[in-house]
């Protein structure tokens, strides 16, 4: 078995937290890497693409959270062997990645007011839409989970970016924007987050879903 080493900031959430989670539900071994923030200036320069996360395969360092996922998914077995299950699969990882680019993009914003108008933007714009259309998709796929009829790295990935949020990670951002826009995003949210392997990750963790 390849020797794995996945590095991200240390804390729960964001681009790394999909793949932690899956190689964890697949009981496959790897060294998990975490970053807290106030070593990043010192340890970026040494990443590829001066970005996390990154993923060591013995030795080989690979970047881009959704081709990690993807990896991630097939050591796991939470990626769809369809070629059209794996291709929804996709669709909605990078859905959700489109969005967190938009979002981002309001992190480096200082004036309260100029953060807080952007942010509704994005209430009004991406975020209600990007909510809406993977909730269509999520019923096209049969409601329950959105690809190979079980849970998947997209699953996953759904649930972090639901989860933040929910959970009010985001200021000047409704906290029960996903509860009125997407309900069936935020029932996901919940069968995810009690799936037995998401919640023994958490309590290994000492964290709360």
């Amino acid at each position: 078995m390849a020797k794995l080493k996945l590095t991200y900031f240390d804390f729960h959430g964001g681009r790394g937290e999909v793949a932690r989670i899956a190689l964890s539900l697949g009981d496959v071994p790897f060294e998990d890497d975490r970053i807290p923030f106030a070593e990043w200036p010192r340890r970026k320069p040494a990443t590829p693409f001066h970005a996390l996360p990154v993923l060591e395969v013995n030795g080989l360092r690979v970047t881009q959270s959704n081709a990690i996922n993807r990896y991630a998914g097939k050591l796991a077995d939470l990626y769809p062997s369809d070629p059209l299950q794996a291709l929804i699969c996709d669709e909605v990882m990078d859905a959700v990645e489109d969005v967190t680019v938009k979002t981002v993009a309001t992190f480096s914003i200082e004036n309260e007011e100029e953060k807080k108008a952007a942010r509704k933007a994005l209430v009004d714009g991406p975020l209600r839409l990007y909510l809406q259309r993977l909730e269509e998709r999520l019923v096209q796929q049969g409601g329950e989970w959105f690809a190979g009829g079980r849970i998947s790295v997209a699953d996953l990935k759904v649930f972090a970016w639901v989860g933040h949020l929910k959970y009010g990670k985001l200021d000047h951002v409704p906290v029960d924007l996903p509860d009125r826009v997407a309900p069936k995003l935020a029932v996901h949210l919940d069968r995810v987050r009690d799936h037995p392997g998401v919640k023994a990750y958490y309590a290994k963790h000492g964290a709360t879903p």
